[in-house]
């Protein structure tokens, strides 16, 4: 897995509140293999830090009793915050101790504990320098190569994360993969190639506040190429800065890059909305929002900040394991249900797949259908236990979504007698548009403006020329009308031409369904232009539909 999607889990586990996941072809418009999430910021945000774990009275009787005694000596729970599931099979002494190290370029690596289960496989690993002066200036780590190696050779990428643990003068990481061994036990070898040491850069720049004009200042360092900010006023004294960033070695495909502000007394301008950032071959488009007459306050620097390898240990670090699936057996259990998902068409509830530490349910629609399924929040209800989604992902086939929900607060012996109940809240459902064109006349640089509406919902358009681009702009007064999804015009022969979503509904956080595509290098004075989808927030919907009966 790249390790952007990497930072996308770390940046959820920093938030309450998860954007609601964009429709087809939105998505496939901003290649959705590496979409950062268009919501609060996917790099610098750090977990929020839990509670440690205290060792209640009778740690004697924990010593001999639990296998992962080493494991529990580290504090894994701001690792974890996002692998619930893993912490509290920690705290319930399940999981296969390892505790294997090997030591290269100065750098230790040990594998403490392996958590295996008919969902996933887990290693909970550290990583520890020579001395503390390797780690200066150090914001992360990353791998030039990570994953797992199987019996038979073949290579298993993953997700994983770290964090450095001051106290400790060590990073500790988790490796997690959908993979699972076919039988009980299993050989395999866990591998890391090349461990970069990830450090922050700022570059200044002569940004104008004041000119609305694109302004373009070439860097020329450390991989990066040259960056293009232009600026949208927006509602309420706000003001959203695009950031075009072009990179000239593509080493480390996300770099972090920012915009940022310093006024006169060297603090940091704050931002009013995270950072929305999706990535490319070659480049990367960054979208901030920040209150304007604060850019415009005298004494105010501006940079372009980034990501850069300060350092690389070159090595190969690898430990073979004979992993086993005993620890975590117990309480797993799969069951087939079909179930109709209640008033969404087309829809089944198909499949409960249930471990220790995870609970999948698998969503199917009509083969010829592929639709987000139309909610914002999921959670399973289990013998009065609430389990939360945390992943929703696109299952093995096409018309399949998967949610992945990590068990915490239950015993899990009990896990197979307890009923289980399904629940849905907030609905926001996706609707394609009509046949009714919006006709925009005398396109120019000066913006105009007019007014639709669709279904009753009343929608005021501006749209004008920028740098040989058209930008059209969607608002509705309507609360209830979450956001234009996409724009297209008719292309003769060549069918559709989606406009490329540069802001989307919700991102000013402020209750704005505003929405804003563009088309590039645009010529014609006039254009017929259509709704691909548009969105209905029904904040108060809910759907409960029982999925297994107690024993």
């Amino acid at each position: 897995m790249e390790r952007i999607e990497n930072k996308v889990k770390n940046q959820m586990k920093a938030t309450n509140n998860i954007d609601y996941p964009d429709f087809d072809r939105m998505w496939s418009s901003i290649q959705q293999d590496e979409l950062k999430v268009a919501g609060d910021e996917p790099v610098v945000l750090r977990p929020r830090k839990r509670k440690r774990f205290a060792l209640v009275a009778g740690l004697s009787v924990a010593l001999m009793a639990t296998p992962v005694y080493a494991a529990l000596t580290y504090d894994w729970s701001s690792m974890l915050s996002y692998r619930e599931g893993i912490q509290s099979a920690l705290g319930q002494g399940l999981g296969q101790k390892i505790e294997q190290s090997v030591t290269k370029e100065g750098v230790t690596l040990t594998v403490h504990t392996a958590f295996i289960d008919e969902n996933r496989t887990v290693l909970l690993y550290s990583l520890k320098p020579e001395t503390s002066q390797d780690v200066k200036g150090i914001k992360e780590i990353d791998f030039k190569l990570i994953g797992l190696k199987d019996s038979k050779g073949n290579f298993i990428e993953g997700n994983y994360w770290n964090e450095w643990n001051e106290e400790l003068g060590e990073y500790q990481g988790y490796f997690e993969t959908d993979w699972v061994a076919e039988g009980q036990t299993t050989d395999a070898e866990f591998i890391m190639e090349n461990i970069q040491f990830i450090g922050n850069k700022k570059r200044s720049i002569s940004y104008n506040p004041n000119d609305s004009t694109t302004q373009v200042f070439p860097i020329q360092k450390d991989g990066v190429g040259s960056v293009t900010l232009q600026s949208f006023e927006q509602a309420e004294g706000k003001v959203l800065l695009k950031s075009d960033v072009t990179f000239t070695n593509n080493e480390m495909p996300y770099r972090g890059v920012e915009f940022e502000a310093i006024n006169n007394v060297g603090e940091s301008v704050k931002q009013m909305k995270g950072t929305s950032s999706s990535y490319r071959d070659g480049g990367a488009n960054v979208s901030q929002i920040f209150k304007s007459d604060t850019l415009r306050e005298e004494g105010t620097k501006f940079h372009i900040s980034y990501e850069d390898i300060l350092e690389t240990k070159e090595s190969t670090w690898s430990t073979n394991m004979n992993l086993s699936k005993k620890q975590l057996e117990n309480g797993s259990f799969k069951q087939v249900l079909d179930i109709p998902m209640g008033n969404v068409p087309n829809t089944k509830i198909h499949e409960m797949k249930v471990t220790p530490t995870q609970i999948r349910l698998t969503i199917t629609q009509d083969e010829d259908r592929y639709e987000t399924i139309p909610f914002k929040e999921y959670q399973l209800d289990v013998g009065g236990t609430l389990l939360k989604a945390r992943d929703v992902r696109s299952g093995k086939n096409l018309n399949e979504t998967e949610l992945r929900f990590e068990v915490t607060g239950l015993n899990v012996a009990s896990l197979a007698n307890q009923p289980v109940t399904f629940i849905a809240k907030h609905r926001v459902d996706a609707i394609r548009g009509d046949d009714n064109p919006i006709r925009l006349t005398e396109i120019s640089v000066k913006p105009q403006s007019l007014t639709s509406s669709i279904a009753g919902y009343p929608i005021t358009w501006t749209y004008y020329l920028k740098d040989n681009n058209l930008y059209v702009e969607s608002l509705s007064s309507d609360p209830a009308f979450a956001g234009v999804n996409q724009t297209y015009y008719l292309d003769g022969d060549k069918g559709p031409n989606f406009g490329y979503p540069e802001l989307m509904g919700g991102i000013l956080e402020d209750g704005s369904n505003k929405a804003m595509d563009v088309y590039e290098n645009f010529n014609k004075k006039e254009l017929d232009i259509y709704i691909e989808k548009y969105l209905i927030d029904k904040p108060n919907e809910e759907l409960r539909i029982p999925l297994k009966s107690g024993k």
